[in-house]
C-alpha cells in the first residue's frame, strides 16, 4: 500500500514543444473543425488548453476526435477530393506538429520504453 508514486509521465514531452507546435498551427489560421471552435476561442484560455494537450500527450491518454470532412474541387480534373479538417481543441494539429507529422520533425522519447 505504501508504494512510491511515479514522479514522471510515461512519455517525455517538453512543454515548450507543445507551445512551439501551437505557434505553427496558429500561423496557418485554419478553419474550424467538426466542433466549430475558432482559433480565437481556443486562445481565450490558451495556457490551460495547451497544458491539457501536454498532459494528455505525456500521460498517454490523448485520443483524437473526428475531423470535419470538406470536399475540395480537383484543379486539373473533374470531381473533388475529401479533406479532413481537424479541430483546434481536438489538439490534433498541435499534436501532429509536436510529433513532427506535419511540416517539421520532432523527437519524443518514451520513458516507459
Amino acid at each position: 500500500m505504501n508504494k512510491p508514486k511515479p514522479t514522471d509521465k510515461p512519455f517525455v514531452i517538453p512543454k515548450q514543444l507543445v507551445w512551439e507546435a501551437y505557434r505553427r498551427v496558429a500561423a496557418n489560421k485554419g478553419a474550424p473543425g467538426a466542433d466549430g471552435q475558432h482559433l480565437e476561442e481556443f486562445e481565450a484560455d490558451l495556457a490551460d488548453n495547451l497544458y491539457r494537450i501536454w498532459n494528455r500527450m505525456s500521460s498517454g491518454s490523448y485520443f483524437p476526435p473526428p475531423v470535419r470532412a470538406v470536399e475540395i474541387p480537383k484543379p486539373h480534373s473533374p470531381g473533388a477530393r475529401m479533406l479532413g479538417v481537424p479541430t483546434v481543441t481536438s489538439y490534433r494539429c498541435v499534436v501532429q506538429r509536436a510529433f513532427g507529422f506535419v511540416g517539421g520533425h520532432a523527437s519524443v522519447s518514451s520513458a516507459a520504453g
